[in-house]
């Protein structure tokens, strides 16, 4: 196995670094490097456009994060916090909710939720310049509470130093403070009023607010159990397949270059064509290069990995760590199999030679030569190798001998 493998890089790195058998200069080699390195980037970027050309669950459940935070918060103010997040501060041109979440759709493939729809039309409905006043309202006395509380902080510093003066005796006018203690305690006492009696005003506006038709409407679709699980189930389901479909559109981007480089590889090596067919080679190695990257990634957050952690987490509880356990008894034995089937169906090395062999090729480089030739003048591989049952020269890895008929593969135990 270890023998076959070194076979392979060995022949891989003659592949990439030589043209009709002959080494490639250093200038010549630096080119293909660069060459190599641009098309590279430029085929990792074309991936990455085209992983985005089915809309993301994001995408196609808009609604779905902000409505997930609602429900899970405990807090007393939640209603208003979410009918606020319907009413944005700069409104100029802006578009509507709904038609912002409608702009994933355009020159992408998938649908926005509807729920989702229906819900930025519920928030569209709520911002209208009546609210964003209220809302700015607010903000104003926020703003005013924030300015007092700040007021009140550099007040009280001064006035825990006012009364050490006080208690050491220390005359007025010595005082590094500009407020005495009386004063200073006269002014907190007229700010927190002031603060008490703003956040009073507040919660009457928010109350306000929320009792809008606009708002109640709103609050009582987002309460509603049925919506929200519609929503959920579909985004869990969309984020499940997402990599899936990412990884389809990329084999789709990759394998046409893949089957054309490919071909002209092919092409190349039956007419000769050196340089074709190392930069041809070369091409195929880079389009195979992100392919592999991508598949491994799909392994580690695609529908493969959720259902391995679905079976460890029923199975084991929290031992996840299983999981990788799980791929690195389980990736060598599909690498196995992999070369396995590349080793005895695709480069299989007797349906080659049959081939070659009909078409007056070298068995082992492919390239064209005559029929009395015993040795590749390409490569240097003997042609031939000695029939057990009639003694004469017969095609390497051919099945019988082209003399005697007898089998190769039964001789060759003997």
């Amino acid at each position: 196995m270890l023998a076959r493998i070194r076979r392979i890089l060995s022949q891989f790195f003659s592949k990439s670094r030589t043209i009709n058998n002959e080494p490639l200069n250093k200038v010549s080699l630096i080119v293909i490097i660069l060459i190599d390195i641009f098309i590279l980037m430029n085929v990792f970027t074309g991936l990455d456009d085209i992983s985005r050309w089915h809309i993301s669950p994001t995408e196609a459940y808009p609604c779905y994060s902000e409505w997930q935070n609602y429900r899970a918060k405990t807090t007393k103010d939640k209603d208003y916090e979410i009918v606020r997040l319907s009413l944005p501060d700069h409104q100029n041109n802006q578009l509507s909710f709904q038609k912002n979440y409608q702009q994933a759709e355009v020159g992408h493939l998938g649908k926005v939720s509807q729920t989702c729809l229906q819900y930025a039309s519920y928030k569209d409905k709520l911002n209208n310049p009546e609210k964003q006043q209220i809302i700015r309202t607010i903000d104003q006395k926020q703003a005013k509470i924030s300015s007092l509380a700040q007021a009140n902080s550099t007040i009280e510093a001064q006035y825990d130093s006012t009364l050490l003066e006080k208690i050491a005796g220390q005359s007025r006018q010595q005082s590094i403070n500009q407020v005495s203690a009386e004063k200073a305690k006269q002014t907190l006492e007229q700010n927190n009023r002031q603060i008490s009696l703003l956040r009073q005003e507040i919660s009457t506006i928010k109350n306000e607010l929320l009792a809008k038709p606009e708002s109640i409407s709103f609050i009582a679709f987002l309460k509603d159990d049925n919506q929200f699980r519609e929503v959920d189930k579909g985004y869990q389901q969309a984020s499940f397949w997402y990599p899936s479909i990412q990884l389809a559109f990329q084999s789709l981007f990759l394998l046409p270059l893949i089957i054309i480089a490919l071909s002209v590889h092919k092409f190349a090596q039956r007419r000769g064509y050196g340089l074709v067919s190392l930069i041809s080679w070369h091409l195929l190695v880079i389009f195979f290069i992100p392919l592999i990257v991508k598949i491994f990634e799909f392994l580690q957050i695609g529908a493969i990995f959720e259902f391995f952690f679905n079976i460890i987490s029923t199975f084991f509880g929290g031992l996840l760590f299983l999981i990788n356990y799980a791929y690195i008894l389980l990736i060598p034995i599909i690498g196995f199999g992999i070369i396995q089937f590349f080793q005895k169906v695709v480069f299989n090395a007797k349906v080659q030679a049959a081939s070659r062999v009909q078409k007056s090729r070298c068995v082992n480089c492919a390239k064209k030569i005559r029929q009395i030739d015993t040795y590749c003048p390409h490569c240097g591989y003997y042609q031939y190798i000695e029939c057990q049952n009639c003694h004469n020269l017969t095609y390497k890895h051919l099945s019988y001998c082209k003399h005697c008929g007898t089998s190769q593969n039964s001789t060759s135990n003997l």
